[in-house]
């Protein structure tokens, strides 16, 4: 199963992607975590790009649209293994809420795997703008209230659940696992 964890910065991927690799773990699951972007030499180059002062003009955008769906061809392989469980920090649907035009970002990850399952985790702007570490010019609540707006819109076309991710660490992974739960042969009336 392909699961991705999607939501705005500082909705709290990481922490419940690790949160639930734990449980699936202890449920005898064979559990493969993945983050967008990746350690890869393009990775590395999207996380430089991210900190320059002009990253959110509509030329680095394009450019950073083409880093992220080369850098997300280098992990398919990784994607479609049928033996694990694949956790994701994000997926090609970031690329489709964070750059633009959306007819472009499709069609360059035309070849992106569709997730089985969107944990769209839904946090206040401010909340996330608070939990942020301010390092990049995505850090603030103008450009964040416009992502989470496209999130609204997409998610839709995809199998999901929306978490909200405001109220505190246990709860949120509670609500991630009975989301979960029933994909996995698991009863979600027994998680507490």
């Amino acid at each position: 199963m392909y699961i991705v964890f999607e939501g705005i910065d500082g909705a709290g991927k990481s922490t419940q992607i690790n949160l639930l690799k734990d449980w699936l773990e202890q449920n005898g699951f064979d559990v493969e975590t993945v983050v967008e972007p990746t350690d890869s030499e393009v990775g590395k180059l999207i996380r430089k790009i991210l900190q320059r002062p002009d990253a959110t003009t509509d030329r680095i955008q394009k450019t950073l649209g083409l880093l992220f769906a080369a850098d997300r061809m280098l992990i398919m392989d990784k994607l479609n293994d049928d033996s694990k469980v694949i956790l994701s920090d994000r997926s090609f649907i970031s690329s489709l809420a964070y750059q633009e035009p959306a007819e472009w970002i499709e069609q360059i990850n035309k070849y992106a795997k569709e997730p089985d399952l969107v944990l769209l985790l839904d946090v206040d702007v401010k909340t996330s703008v608070n939990r942020c570490s301010k390092e990049d010019e995505f850090e603030n609540e103008e450009f964040l209230s416009k992502v989470k707006a496209n999130y609204l819109d997409l998610i839709s076309n995809f199998n999901h659940e929306i978490i909200d991710a405001s109220t505190g660490v246990n709860k949120v992974s509670t609500d991630v696992k009975k989301a979960v739960a029933p994909y996995m042969g698991i009863c979600p009336d027994c998680i507490r």
